[in-house]
């Protein structure tokens, strides 16, 4: 068995030393894949190195955006907003006017009419105290995805996107729409972009229904709520 493994190892020798390329073995299988057409040697790359690498689909390969494509948008907002408010004012109003000369009139000419009972006068004060106080708890929280249009490329990179949707089922219709801009770095390569990387971020939410019915305020309740506040 020694003298077979010996031969063998004799014939390759020889064979490498008949080809001119005789090169010790390298304990990589990468070694032989990066040498280049002309002899040199080249960067290792999954391409080149990896006799798994299999190439993307055309249709899997990221491409630029350009106007009309989509894109997904994840809206969070979320908003807490907690004031108070005190307001205290007093007011002192006096008056004080007496009288003292008064005129007559004796159908041809004006003259100084004397006040046999005392000269009229009059006395007074008003005291006003106006107070209020005010408290205001709101939290608002709104999720969902839309998907939006690119309308509009700016000269320095940056996407203007629109999405408009709308939901109806029977009497009941879901109004969404938002716009704003972005820039292509904060899209990741999904295609999804979250709210908060929006700038001129704008969310217009409506409904219309029996259910919006059941809890929007009259005209009337409208009104006493806009022009008396407080």
């Amino acid at each position: 068995m020694n003298t077979l493994k010996t031969a063998l190892t004799l014939l390759f020798v020889l064979a490498c030393l008949a080809d001119g390329d005789c090169s010790a073995q390298e304990g990589t299988l990468l070694y032989k894949s990066s040498i280049g057409a002309e002899g040199q040697q080249q960067a290792l790359t999954l391409q080149n190195s990896s006799f798994m690498y299999q190439p993307l689909s055309p249709e899997a390969r990221a491409r630029e955006l350009k106007k009309e494509d989509i894109i997904t948008v994840l809206v969070d907002y979320r908003a807490n907003v907690n004031s108070e408010g005190d307001a205290e004012s007093r007011k002192t109003t006096s008056i004080n006017a007496v009288l003292a000369e008064w005129i007559g009139f004796d159908g041809k000419s004006i003259f100084k009419g004397p006040q046999s009972r005392g000269d009229p006068a009059i006395q007074g004060s008003l005291n006003s105290i106006y107070r209020a106080e005010g408290d205001l708890s709101q939290i608002d929280s709104m999720t969902f995805r839309i998907a939006a249009k690119v309308v509009d490329i700016r000269p320095n990179g940056n996407l203007i996107i629109e999405a408009h949707r709308t939901i109806q089922a029977n009497d009941e219709v879901w109004m969404t729409s938002l716009t704003g801009e972005v820039s292509r770095q904060s899209i990741g390569p999904d295609r999804v972009v979250r709210s908060d990387a929006i700038t001129d971020l704008r969310i217009d939410k409506k409904e219309r229904g029996q259910v919006r019915n059941s809890y929007a305020p009259g005209w009337l309740g409208w009104w006493w709520s806009k022009h008396h506040a407080i």
